[in-house]
């Protein structure tokens, strides 16, 4: 079995992705800590052809839960409207603010229901296969399917960079 930091090394940028497109900028970061942290302790009993992203993915989505449970019990503080002089950042640090493209996509994901957000990233942005996001999600294969499609439809029609260009079409054959 390869040694914990090359697990972390090949697979940590996946997790974070999986982590961002789930919960979002401000939690991603908190829910890849403690997934990696709960997969160096589990990590000596993995079985050795087991497949390591599935399984990190998993205990991510495990986390993600958790930190969506966190949340939703937190007590949430309101600044003084009047204070605000920008907009709140996204990713925690003040003055700084994510990119137009990412609170873009960010906001078309966090549109989409649970699941088919959770089939989106396990999917599109983990690349696992309906198989292994079924296992993840609970369901079928056909299931999990279905709510990635229906996921990356709802993106295609609110998500501004994912919609075809006007000057992307011509037609075929019309003469000059």
């Amino acid at each position: 079995m390869k040694p914990f930091e090359h697990v972390v090394a090949e697979h940590g940028a996946t997790v974070l992705r999986v982590c961002r497109a789930v919960l979002g900028p401000v939690d991603a970061d908190d829910a890849w800590s403690e997934t990696f942290l709960s997969a160096l302790t589990a990590y000596p009993r993995l079985d050795e052809g087991a497949n390591v992203e599935a399984w990190l993915v998993t205990i991510a989505h495990r986390k993600a839960i958790d930190v969506t449970r966190r949340r939703a019990r937190a007590p949430v503080a309101v600044p003084d409207v009047a204070e605000l002089v920008h907009a709140p950042s996204r990713d925690g640090i003040p003055g700084q603010h994510i990119e137009q493209g990412d609170d873009d996509l960010w906001r078309a994901l966090a549109a989409l229901p649970p699941k088919q957000r959770q089939a989106v990233a396990y999917h599109h942005v983990a690349g696992l296969p309906y198989q292994e996001v079924a296992s993840i999600l609970g369901g079928s294969p056909e299931a999990a399917r279905r709510a990635a499609s229906d996921g990356m439809g709802a993106l295609r029609r609110t998500y501004p960079a994912a919609r075809p260009s006007s000057t992307a079409r011509t037609s075929k054959g019309s003469a000059s």
